[in-house]
């Protein structure tokens, strides 16, 4: 199965220059914990729900700040030709839940390790990636 088969197609994206706040929002309004950071269609970050708590309501608590101050710019990202079982393994080895999906520099979708949970739930990898994911997390706590 292909990353295209159980992507999100076309999420919600901010640019840099969005407010903390309108990011919040976003993830409120589409039930989400993460949302891209896009200039002119190409992605260049990713903010996460944690990313919003830890960076900006633990600092100061100014969420009218631009998300550039908070975004984590290192992104891994996946092709939509590009098979669950590497997705999974990629998730694995950069100890991420979620993966831009990009088409020529282009943001196309987004891949969670659930969506591959929810389409290969028969398939043990998701299981051991989730696995090596979730004890990247903690060894860093």
């Amino acid at each position: 199965m292909h990353i295209r088969d159980v992507m999100t197609a076309n999420p919600t994206c901010v640019s840099p220059d969005d407010s903390i706040q309108n990011a919040a929002r976003i993830m409120r309004d589409e039930d989400t914990g993460v949302v891209p950071v896009v200039e002119n269609g190409r992605p260049v970050g990713i903010v996460t729900d944690r990313d919003i708590v830890v960076r900006a309501v633990a600092e100061d608590g100014q969420l009218n700040r631009c998300i550039r101050d908070i975004v984590t710019g290192n992104i891994v990202s996946a092709s939509p030709d590009m098979s669950t079982r590497e997705a999974a393994e990629l998730m694995s080895e950069h100890q991420v839940r979620r993966l831009p999906v990009v088409e020529n520099d282009r943001l196309v979708g987004i891949v969670s390790i659930g969506d591959l949970a929810v389409k290969e739930g028969r398939d043990s990898r998701v299981g051991d990636a989730l696995q090596h994911i979730s004890e990247g997390v903690k060894e860093r706590n």
